[in-house]
């Protein structure tokens, strides 16, 4: 398996990128939170647990890439990259349970909204709406938020947090010049909606990597043409397609080639794939070669059934 050197670049930027952003976002989580106790504003508070939840995502994310550096080991023979897919889904729970706990707090104050400080509100919401268009900025330049879904997450977060601001900023103008109590959680209602959708869309990711499933940048059919076409294959059978974590992907099958073919032969046509294979967004390969005298089922997907702990399977 070759090297891929732009990954370890991306990786160092990516890491980089979370610390700022994470030692940006803490420090004006606090702010906000205080901001929002001290105002009396749900709007300020539910955009603040969302930072919370933004905060503590980049520092799960940063662990994540941290312990995803972790060399393989006999015990963890692929080291430990599925970590940051982990972080991913424990990042998307987060932020479903919280927009759970606004839409909860926001129903309460509806009939009766209590008095909330609006400029003090204004004035919060403000910088906060600043340092999520900082933070979101120094993501998109220099880090990469469309493969990594590890990054993808923490800047999905830092996303809703802008509109939670431009929410909260809204909502303290409302009140100032039209006297609507009923903004406030208005607002914070808004700000739940955009974090339960954030958080179902990373969770919903996360666990279509832990579930094997195939990964998004790869056409299935197309890999299979791919693979039929180098030459030398005359079929090809029990293929698995998967990501190991994000902009990581592995591919195995079974490939069958004439029975006459060289080892030094064999060992290009494994060449010949890993290149090709390589444009189609796989990374990993294992192809077992084998004759057409092969004893295993000839469908493109496996079919072997999964036997007892102490079951023996024939061929």
């Amino acid at each position: 398996m070759g090297h891929d050197h732009s990954h370890d670049h991306t990786h160092g930027a990516n890491k980089k990128v979370l610390l700022i952003s994470f030692l940006i976002i803490t420090s004006y989580m606090l702010v906000e939170a205080v901001g929002g106790f001290l105002t009396n504003s749900l709007a300020l508070l539910a955009d603040a647990g969302h930072m919370l939840s933004d905060s503590i995502s980049l520092a799960i994310a940063l662990l994540a890439f941290k312990l995803g550096e972790k060399v393989a080991s006999k015990s963890k023979t692929f080291g430990y990259k599925r970590f940051e897919v982990l972080a991913a889904v424990i990042n998307g729970v987060t932020l479903i349970a919280i927009s759970l706990y606004i839409f909860y707090e926001a129903i309460m104050r509806f009939p009766n909204p209590p008095e909330v400080a609006t400029t003090g509100m204004l004035i919060v919401s403000s910088i906060g709406l600043a340092v999520n268009v900082l933070v979101a900025w120094i993501m998109l330049r220099s880090a990469d938020v469309e493969e990594n879904l590890n990054m993808k997450g923490a800047y999905l977060h830092v996303i809703s947090d802008m509109l939670g601001s431009i929410g909260a900023i809204a909502a303290a103008l409302f009140m100032m010049f039209f006297g609507w109590g009923w903004a406030d959680p208005l607002a914070s209602v808004i700000v739940a909606i955009l974090v339960l959708r954030s958080g179902y869309y990373v969770t919903k990711s996360g666990l279509h990597v832990l579930m094997e499933g195939t990964p998004q940048n790869v056409e299935i059919n197309e890999v299979i043409q791919t693979i039929r076409n180098v030459k030398g294959v005359q079929s090809v059978h029990d293929l698995h397609v998967w990501s190991i974590t994000s902009g990581l992907n592995a591919l195995s099958c079974h490939a069958v080639v004439d029975e006459r073919m060289t080892i030094a032969a064999s060992e290009q046509l494994l060449r010949n794939f890993e290149h090709d294979l390589l444009h189609q967004n796989i990374h990993h390969v294992t192809i077992q070669l084998e004759s057409s005298a092969h004893q295993h089922d000839d469908s493109i997907l496996c079919q072997v059934k999964v036997q007892p702990a102490d079951g023996h399977q024939h061929h």
